[in-house]
């Protein structure tokens, strides 16, 4: 079916977006002439628009009044520190024509934009996701549209406003960055992803799908539904420190929080209680089951639930007695998996499944079964002081991080204290449906030509290649 075909409205919209993307191409052929220090300053100018302390606490407030979910103040953590984050890694990189010089090998390689950038970005992180997919793109001297969450809309536009008005001062041109208009609609976001040069999706896993089957070159994340073991040797008291930081940032909207804990005996009491001590209420059955009718509607999440305080969940599900006692997380204890037990998969909120292994290795096997249900690829958090560990997890376990010893929900989307770029897109590598498996980072928004040059020729003898293989089989 071609535009004309499409019903009125419709047909109207692609016709809108093939006008952003017509002006977006106008404006990235100007940048793709810039060099280092423009590129540098379009960064620069970018990161101010939502670093400056006004501006990020007006966002943080309009993302929790658009979307209802998550908390004023650790958005404003986030922006700052994701958009900071990036601006450090960025520093001082080379993104404007050649990028690395290989004489060994005769490889010259040189940096290209992609061209225009279609970004989908969730309600979850309003400013910060579409702040970070603008200055990666940028640094690529590629042209950006947003397509934002439609709860997201105005939260999206107060950003592009505040960046428009920094490229005021450095007379870029706007059209850079740009995004969809209200309202937001499928139709309107297919023909963005169809139009562009490469898609950036973030969020639901229904956008992710429509982004890898748009037919343009997209990047998409896996589901998140992380899982964290609490081994014997572990400290319990730096762990349920770290897991319920985590678990209550911004109310559990990060696919990097925790959703269920695996402690091995014979810690699983001690750290029941460390946990405790640190406001995490734990329900007991009757409450559990409550708790689980008002979460699942028809086998799916509530988005009432996502984003919201523990108190405020408790007192949706009618646990008032439980809502007094003002807890920051909720526990419930559980031993199966997949959806007749639906605290097994991502829940968006301070609630964390409680899981008990004998052993490391039963740790081990439980993490593995619960990321057949929901969330292989994402990443797994280990709490120990036998860092070996970490390896047989990284080894076995179909996940793209293993992230040791941190609050993982900070960690994992990088950290001025591990090297991680710093993302709030998880890649999940093929076990999470994915075509890649790093934090999304600038180099991700740009094309590498390189040139070949000739090298000495060095031909191998046949033993070198087979000569192991040969001892071992003989020739025949």
């Amino acid at each position: 079916m071609n535009s004309h075909q499409l019903p009125a409205t419709d047909r109207s919209a692609t016709e809108v977006v093939a006008s952003l993307v017509e002006r977006a191409r106008a404006a990235q052929r100007e940048a793709d002439s810039y060099d280092q220090e423009q590129v540098d300053n379009l960064v620069l100018a970018v990161g101010w628009a939502i670093l400056e302390p006004s501006r990020n606490q007006e966002l943080a407030e309009l993302a929790v009044a658009d979307t209802g979910m998550g908390s004023v103040e650790d958005k404003v953590r986030k922006n700052h520190r994701k958009t900071f984050g990036l601006l450090r890694d960025l520093h001082g990189v080379k993104s404007v024509g050649v990028i690395a010089e290989r004489p060994e090998i005769g490889i010259t390689e040189i940096a290209r934009p992609a061209g225009v950038v279609a970004a989908i970005t969730p309600s979850t992180n309003p400013a910060a996701t579409p702040a970070n997919n603008i200055i990666n793109a940028l640094k690529g001297r590629n042209a950006i549209i947003v397509a934002p969450s439609p709860k997201a809309w105005t939260t999206c536009a107060r950003l592009v406003e505040f960046i428009h008005a920094q490229f005021d001062r450095i007379r870029a041109p706007l059209d850079l960055v740009q995004m969809l208009p209200a309202p937001v609609t499928k139709v309107a976001t297919y023909a963005l992803m169809s139009q562009a040069d490469l898609v950036v999706a973030t969020g639901s896993q229904a956008n992710v799908r429509a982004a890898y089957s748009c037919g343009t070159p997209a990047f998409g994340v896996g589901a998140g539904n992380v899982a964290s073991i609490v081994d014997e040797s572990a400290d319990p008291d730096a762990a349920a420190e770290k897991i319920v930081r985590s678990k209550t940032f911004d109310h559990a909207t990060s696919c990097s929080s925790e959703n269920s804990v695996v402690i091995v005996e014979p810690l699983y009491h001690p750290m029941l209680d460390a946990l405790q001590r640190r406001s995490a209420v734990l329900l007991d059955a009757t409450m559990k089951s409550r708790l689980q009718s008002v979460m699942w509607l028809d086998g799916s999440l509530s988005a009432l639930m996502i984003g919201q305080s523990a108190v405020r969940i408790a007192e949706l599900a009618g646990l008032h007695e439980v809502a007094q006692q003002r807890p920051r997380v909720l526990l419930v204890e559980e031993d199966g998996f997949g959806r007749d037990h639906p605290f097994s998969g991502e829940k968006l909120s301070p609630v964390l499944a409680v899981y008990r292994a004998s052993d490391f290795e039963h740790a081990r096997l439980i993490v593995a079964r619960i990321y057949q249900y929901m969330g292989a690829g994402h990443s797994v958090g280990l709490h120990t002081r036998l860092i070996d560990r970490a390896r047989r997890l990284g080894e076995t376990l179909p996940v793209s991080r293993v992230i040791v010893n941190q609050a993982h929900a900070i960690a994992t989307g990088g950290s001025f204290d591990n090297g991680l770029p710093f993302s709030l897109s998880m890649g999940c590598g093929t076990w999470g449906r994915n075509n890649f498996s790093n934090n999304l980072n600038w180099r991700h928004f740009v094309n590498i030509t390189r040139i070949v040059m000739p090298i000495a020729e060095r031909v191998p003898s046949e033993e070198e290649i087979f000569g192991s293989f040969f001892q071992r089989f003989g020739r025949s």
